[in-house]
């Protein structure tokens, strides 16, 4: 007995499987407007092909000048352009055929039915299609998006390569193309009246020379990435239908639809149709050729939504080594699932050193030489996408083998020309390298930083320091910097220890100059010897910021911050600064020369 699912099926599917000729040209034309032939001039035949599942249609008549393109719909969800076709029927049903002869005047159709008996039950079962639709125990189709964590998910190559797959050219990353209207993209197929529908959550993601395609009638948004690809506004769900093809040992997927329907990228498919490179339960790779740019095959991979890729799992762990000071990075607990890979494990100690491997079974190690805490950041690059973990290295004491280098003169901390041991960034203010207003004496530098704050009281300029380096103010503290701007405007100068978080300001020592003469350069100096620090500084109070014997005077203050105007929280303030320099940071012999 046959199963009754299948029979319940029976009058609600239609398949076509066809194999089509070239449209018929009629090279005899005049330039002049044809009109379209008389319907009752016009006539094709129906003929049984291979089997009792396959019928062959053909063009008799007319063979007149000004046919352009001779195209059949094929009753079963199919069109082709050529003067005959072959349409695969596996479900018993009547089947309007319509040909339609188009000339360059207009066109003219004429419909025959089809009337079949037969059931091939191969369908139901036969892989290809349970694949794409999830087969007759899925009345609710089969969803398809674009697999955007595998390489190569979107490509183009040369279409004259015999053996090509569209990647030759061009293989996208790993979501390369997120912030555009790819990644969202949902095709759904479905046995049941072999229909296809297209869901892109509003905005769909196509290339140039396809935006103005009259049948997407969207308004178009700015370009995404670069100038041939757009982003544009087309509503969706539409719906279509489609069938399978298989010509010369390859498998084809054609999809018509009165609005576009695409895999996640428009690119003009020719003829709707998209070579099947294969296809299994979970994934789908297919190519086609541009009907635009005939030179290219695009290259996509879909993935079943319902499924869940398994990922690469590991922990990661960082210990305390052997050595004075030394800590270790290490993966444990790897699994790495078929087809994937781990790439790379880069270390970044916190301290400039960055190590990196490709064999994730090495313990990656580094011995610190200075006391302090330092930020470690573990990447792990997969094949799918990249983790990170962060630790923190807490150095109690130097290193024995550590030799202190301390400097009795002051040294150059930022130039913003050449010279740069640590960048200067703004915080609620704008921190920008600009062209020296006035190279004079005293600052001929080609470049300056400039300071511009509105509306807020403490916008800060600010220069960290590298984990583990402090201030020393015990031989010099005495910081320099030259000012240009408006006489009577006063620069402060902080200094903090952002150990303390949020509570950083309560740790600082501070400064101010003010600018004696309007847009010329000068010298702004913060002599802090004698100085007594916030008086919030709790158990590192001292009333001489510089006495060695103060717990502040080295190995605590990490960072400056440069304020125009604090506590003015009025309008907007701005200055020129340059050649900020200071006291030697014990532990870094010189800055870094761009």
């Amino acid at each position: 007995m046959k199963n009754n699912k299948y029979f319940g099926l029976i009058w609600m599917f239609a398949l076509a499987i066809l194999v089509a000729c070239e449209p018929y040209m009629d090279e005899k034309s005049g330039a002049g407007l044809v009109a379209p032939p008389e319907t009752s001039e016009m006539d094709f035949t129906i003929s049984e092909g291979e089997d009792a599942f396959h019928y062959d249609v053909e063009l008799v008549s007319p063979q007149i000048d000004g046919i352009s393109v001779v195209t059949f719909n094929l009753g079963n969800g199919t069109r082709v352009n050529g003067t005959s076709a072959t349409g695969y029927y596996s479900l018993p049903g009547d089947y309007t055929i319509t040909m339609t002869i188009k000339t360059n005047g207009g066109s003219s159709s004429i419909t025959k039915t089809l009337t079949t008996t037969e059931t091939d039950y191969s369908i139901f079962t036969d892989p290809k299609y349970v694949f794409l639709t999830g087969g007759a125990d899925d009345l609710d189709g089969k969803t398809w998006v674009v697999d955007a964590e595998t390489k190569g998910h979107f490509g183009v190559g040369d279409v004259n390569l015999a053996d090509g797959v569209g990647l030759d050219w061009w293989s996208a990353d790993p979501f390369v193309k997120s912030g555009t209207g790819a990644y969202d993209d949902e095709l759904t197929f479905f046995l049941n009246g072999f229909e296809v529908e297209y869901d892109n959550k509003g905005v769909s993601y196509v290339k140039g020379y396809v935006k103005d395609d009259p049948a997407l009638a969207s308004v178009y948004l700015n370009p995404r990435q670069n100038k041939d690809d757009w982003d544009v506004d087309y509503q969706t769900p539409v719906t279509g239908s489609w069938s399978l093809s298989e010509r010369n040992g390859k498998l084809f997927l054609i999809i018509d639809s009165e609005t576009p329907i695409f895999p996640g990228l428009d690119v003009g498919a020719l003829d709707n149709e998209y070579e099947v490179l294969s296809i299994s339960e979970n994934y789908m790779e297919l190519t086609c050729k541009s009907a635009y740019e005939n030179w290219t095959k695009w290259h996509f991979f879909l993935r079943n939504k319902a499924y869940e890729k398994p990922t690469v799992a590991f922990d990661v762990a960082m210990v305390a080594g052997t050595e004075v000071n030394e800590f270790e990075v290490s993966l444990s607990n790897v699994d790495i699932p078929a087809g994937q890979s781990i790439d790379k494990v880069t270390v970044d100690f916190g301290n400039g050193t960055v190590v990196e491997s490709t064999d994730y079974n090495e313990v990656i190690s580094n011995v610190y030489m200075r006391m302090g805490s330092y930020p470690v950041k573990v990447t792990v690059a997969t094949s799918v996408d990249d983790h990170e973990s962060t630790f923190t290295a807490d150095v109690a004491a130097n290193h024995p083998d550590y030799v202190p280098f301390l400097l009795d003169e002051m040294v150059m901390y930022n130039d913003f020309s050449e010279v740069a041991l640590a960048n200067v960034n703004g915080e609620d203010c704008f921190v920008s390298i600009m062209n020296n207003p006035s190279r004079v004496y005293p600052n001929r530098s080609t470049k300056v930083a400039m300071y511009s704050k509105s509306n807020n009281q403490w916008a800060n300029a600010s220069m960290k320091l590298p984990a583990g380096y402090r201030f020393d103010l015990r031989s010099i503290s005495t910081f320099k910097m030259m000012v240009y701007g408006k006489a009577g405007d006063v620069v402060l100068l902080k200094l903090e220890n952002t150990d303390w978080g949020g509570n950083a300001w309560m740790s600082g020592v501070e400064l101010t100059y003010t600018i004696q003469q309007d847009n010329t350069w000068e010298v702004a100096e913060y002599n802090f010897a004698g100085v007594a620090n916030n008086g919030s500084a709790g158990d590192v109070f001292t009333n001489d910021v510089s006495n060695p014997a103060a717990a502040v005077s080295h190995d605590f203050y990490n960072i400056i911050r440069i304020m125009l105007n604090a506590g003015n929280g009025e309008g907007t303030h701005e200055f020129y600064f340059d050649e900020l320099s200071g006291p030697h940071v014990e532990g870094i012999k010189s800055a870094k020369i761009n």
